[in-house]
């Protein structure tokens, strides 16, 4: 099912209005990534957007979209780990909205408190984001709030801009992995894929502690799967989005399951090759690479380091070991 998909049309209108806040982020091919790797590899640098990941791009469209349909709302609120609250709450700002956002207890210290600098009231509520989520429901019923969701089609036609930057500046990439949280980054690397009738092979990329996108696109359906991972929160997600399912089932090549290990050690590389700051979602397209480099000989290899919003004492305890 492709129906929700932006166009490349819809994907080119949206990097306009993205551009009226920063601009395309680079990309890079990394001698000593690629040696690690043993093929030529490329990163995506989306950890060079304003709040330090590529969800600001949706947050842009979904608010500018709201604003072209006279449907600004008054107040807003969200559910977040961190990076796609960052990203309403630079929107709302800039559109003078005000913006609630309800994190799990125990959250990024630094995500949260970059969330506040953007003038977001954070909640704290839940133990996961799932949690989170349905509170942000709770509350919005009762206060008549606009709910912004994790997954949306107008979220999806800013996020396709950085896969159709990346897609343009290296048309010659075979493969690409894409991390997998609530299923906005994939469901736009399809799309921005499509648009420009791109070769690339899209990988799929989730935690080994959080399982429910591969076993969903397993069976066809959503399966519940807990969350145990200690540090790719950005892919902490415990219940599949339906609608990413049926965009992903039919194009991607396969998914690649990372453990918390792998994305220690992918931080790890990416900072000593390339000097950049990685999440450890951010990092878990590099250690998909990393786990099937041996398949990958010959190829030009496309990775993203999606996100750089790491607490400092974690970063400084990954790169100890």
């Amino acid at each position: 099912m492709t129906s929700k998909l932006p166009t490349l049309r819809e994907i080119e209108a949206a990097a306009q209005v993205v551009y009226r806040e920063f601009q395309a982020t680079p990309q890079y091919r990394w001698a000593l990534l690629s040696q690690r790797l043993g093929t030529e590899c490329w990163v995506k640098h989306e950890n060079h957007t304003p709040v330090g990941a590529f969800k600001i791009r949706g947050g842009l469209t979904y608010f500018d979209q709201l604003r072209q349909r006279g449907a600004l709302p008054e107040r807003v609120i969200s559910a977040t780990r961190g990076n796609h609250g960052q990203s309403i709450g630079w929107a709302a700002r800039a559109h003078g909205v005000a913006c609630s956002i309800v994190v799990p207890l125990g959250n990024s210290l630094d995500k949260n408190a970059a969330m506040r600098a953007l003038g977001v009231q954070l909640i704290e509520h839940g133990s996961d984001f799932q949690e989170s989520r349905e509170h942000a429901i709770s509350m919005a019923a009762k206060s008549g709030a606009h709910v912004v969701p994790s997954f949306h089609p107008d979220l999806l036609c800013g996020v396709s801009t950085y896969w159709w930057e990346f897609f343009k500046a290296v048309p010659k990439l075979d493969v690409v992995y894409v991390p997998i949280g609530q299923g906005s980054g994939a469901c736009s690397a399809i799309a921005a894929k499509l648009g420009l009738g791109h070769k690339a092979r899209i990988i799929g990329v989730v935690s080994l502690h959080a399982t429910t996108y591969a076993d969903s696109l397993a069976v066809g359906n959503v399966v519940e799967a807990p969350v145990s991972t200690e540090l790719a929160d950005g892919m902490a997600c415990r219940v599949a989005d339906r609608e990413a399912l049926d965009i992903m089932a039919p194009h991607l090549d396969h998914i690649v399951k990372v453990s918390d290990v792998e994305v220690a050690q992918a931080m790890r590389d990416l900072y000593t090759d390339t000097h950049n700051v990685a999440e450890g979602a951010g990092a878990a397209s590099f250690a998909a690479a990393m786990q099937e480099r041996h398949l990958l000989g010959g190829q030009v290899v496309g990775t993203t380091i999606s996100g750089g919003n790491v607490d400092a004492a974690t970063l400084a305890g990954v790169l100890r070991v």
